[in-house]
């Protein structure tokens, strides 16, 4: 038997899920969470550096993903400095790592799509 069939349901924080696919999509759902997981897997970042990379997220959208995967666990928020303005630097945790190769999977699998059936455009982010 497959582990994600050993019961009804699984159970990871108090929280039930009807299967372990259902339990990573609460981890990592949604349009943005994979995005910010992806642009910390190779070096932890400052808030500016991810709005830079991730243009169309809003700060409102950035600030709750993030604080969502700190909560879960996956990403690391750490405080530099005592009085504004303080320097804030997120990065993952050793289980945010854990999920590098699906990361990496995802975006091989982006890459053959957009080069294959996409094109890349250039955009100038002046006067925005």
């Amino acid at each position: 038997m497959e582990i994600e069939c050993r019961g009804d349901f699984v159970e990871v924080n108090s929280k039930l899920y009807p299967c372990t696919v259902s339990l990573a999509m609460d981890l990592v759902g949604g349009k943005w969470k994979v995005v910010i997981l992806y642009h910390l897997k190779d070096a932890p970042k400052r808030y500016s550096e991810l709005r830079k990379e991730m243009p169309g997220v809003t700060e409102r959208t950035l600030s709750l993903q993030l604080k969502q995967l700190e909560e879960d666990g996956l990403v690391a928020r750490q405080v530099y400095g005592e009085k504004p303005p303080v320097r804030v630097v997120y990065s993952l945790t050793d289980f945010g790592k854990s999920c590098r190769p699906v990361l990496d999977a995802i975006l091989g699998w982006g890459n053959e799509i957009a080069s294959r059936e996409g094109k890349f455009i250039n955009v100038s982010m002046e006067g925005r």
